[in-house]
């Protein structure tokens, strides 16, 4: 910020409180879109400040039950915002495409200030990183404000087997707004669920095999799994080069396209794979792509064996059997009945090398991780299997244990076990998801729910995952496009074509009499 523009805030709190005041009145909080906030902002309805204490407020209402937040930072929330708030009244051409818009980031996401990024386990509560994550400095750039962290599966699910989804020892136990007695799904179950509630409108999750797309599915939400690199995973607690990328969870796809655009690019504190996937981001960025069109003249295959796995005559098949005619309707060609021979093999981590690779990349990328922290009660993966050892806090803890951290901490850097997964995760590739689209010219592939998280996560491939429907229980279901690297501009046009002509997406039924 401009040094004059600080001595202007004060001068703006007044009219922004004002404003905000009458927000309540006029505003509708349930699917606020970044387009609505905005316009919202403009017309004198809202303000960033008033924002964030409606959400602040929906979120003491509802978290208690939902545990979908960590922690929140609302003093650094509510200055923000009123910096923003300033920046707008001062009349400014040019504001920055998420101003004055509340984030929250999964809890593996650092944010200097105020905020800890824990990965749910206590061991790290107390630390601070030295700078922001590569990701939050990209969303602050573009006037983000920065409300909290996310709650998550521990260690991004990659604590021992068994551990329910949506669990850690900080956060608890994440529900499905939906359906509390429901799956969230994988470890970005908060950022899910939050958005899927309407506590927020934008926040950001993490992928190693799944992470986005699942609790996407199951929370009714749109979620964005970038290709690998195309955003920064500097500053991020993560599990696997290879495979870890950071993408948007909103309620829109055009939402979660802002937030792409506004996060993607080259970080040198993630160089290689930043540099290597920036030769994917178009020029002038991926709104463009919102096209209502976008399904017209696309090659879409259909992988049905290992994939369409639904009772004869359930509410899925025929959902989406008339999906596909929709897709048809709007100029989409479909390619059915493909197979992928691979996919028993690549559905098992052991088989397939992937957990092997994990269990290498983890150590080296957490203790490297922990050695740029500023402050930290740990400094390696030893430490935080002490401290779980010493610190047994829940029955819980002891009965899940720690098997895959002690594992990974076994493990001595990428030696001849992990070269071998290397190369037969990319003969998996190479005779599998890219094979199948070369072959047949397709523009993406589609299939249900998260159910390609494995073909998809192997090769560092990106997907879109759109609501599709609802059991007759009310749990929610989604559609995932997914492609090669770099597709993602295909695969936000067919999304969002799709999402437009299906508006599938409804808030949780139990919520929608909550008061803001």
């Amino acid at each position: 910020m401009p040094p004059f523009l600080r001595y202007l805030v004060p001068l703006f709190l007044a009219a922004a409180a004002a404003a905000a005041t009458s927000a309540t009145a006029t505003f509708v909080l349930e699917e606020a879109t970044i387009e609505s906030i905005h316009r919202a902002f403009a017309d004198g309805e809202l303000t960033s400040r008033g924002l964030v204490e409606l959400y602040l407020h929906r979120i003491e209402s509802l978290d208690p039950t939902l545990h979908a937040v960590v922690e929140l930072d609302a003093d650094g929330a509510l200055a923000a915002a009123d910096r923003a708030d300033a920046a707008l009244l001062l009349g400014s051409a040019a504001l920055p495409p998420l101003h004055g818009i509340p984030v929250l980031i999964k809890d593996n996401i650092a944010a200097a200030g105020g905020l800890n990024a824990t990965a749910g386990s206590l061991a790290l509560v107390g630390s601070r990183p030295a700078r922001d994550a590569g990701v939050v400095e990209r969303l602050r750039s573009a006037g983000a404000v920065i409300l909290g962290t996310a709650s998550l599966s521990e260690w991004c699910n990659f604590r021992a087997p068994g551990v329910p989804a949506g669990w850690s020892p900080r956060g608890g136990q994440g529900l499905n707004p939906y359906v509390p007695s429901a799956t969230t799904c994988s470890s970005s179950s908060g950022s899910a669920i939050a958005a899927a509630a309407n506590m927020v409108a934008v926040t950001i999750g993490t992928e190693t095999d799944g992470s986005i797309m699942c609790p996407s599915s199951f929370n009714s939400v749109v979620g964005i799994k970038p290709t690998v690199g195309l955003t920064s995973r500097a500053g991020v607690i993560i599990i696997s080069p290879r495979m870890d990328t950071v993408g948007p969870i909103c309620r829109t796809v055009s939402d979660a396209v802002n937030v792409l655009e506004a996060i993607v690019g080259y970080d040198p504190r993630d160089a290689e794979a930043t540099r290597m996937a920036s030769q994917y981001i178009p020029e002038g960025g991926y709104r463009q792509f919102l096209n209502i069109d976008g399904l017209r003249g696309k090659r879409i295959g259909i992988l049905r064996k290992d994939f369409f796995r639904f009772p004869q005559g359930s509410i899925q098949e025929k959902v989406f059997g008339k999906h596909f005619d929709t897709m048809s309707q709007l100029g989409a060609i479909l390619v059915d009945n493909l197979e992928i021979p691979s996919m028993k093999v690549i559905n098992d981590a052991v088989q397939s090398g992937e957990r092997a690779l994990m269990l290498a990349e983890f150590k080296l990328s957490l203790n490297s991780y922990l050695s740029e922290l500023a402050t930290t009660p740990v400094r390696s993966l030893s430490e935080i299997i002490d401290f779980n050892n010493k610190h047994p806090v829940e029955e819980r803890t002891a009965e899940f244990g720690q098997s895959y951290l002690v594992q990974s901490e076994a493990t001595n850097g990428i030696g001849p076990t992990e070269e071998r997964a290397i190369t037969k995760l990319n003969k998996l590739c190479n005779e599998g998801l890219e094979n199948i689209v070369q072959v047949n010219r397709l523009d993406a592939i589609v299939a249900p729910g998260a159910s390609a998280h494995s073909l998809l996560a192997i090769g560092g491939y990106p997907a879109v995952t759109v609501p599709a429907g609802y059991t007759s229980d009310g749990v929610p279901f989604a559609i995932c496009f997914g492609g090669l690297k770099g597709s993602e501009p295909k695969l936000i046009e067919i999304s969002y074509s799709f999402e437009q002509a299906t508006k599938v997406r409804r808030p949780p039924p139990v919520l929608q009499r909550c008061a803001i």
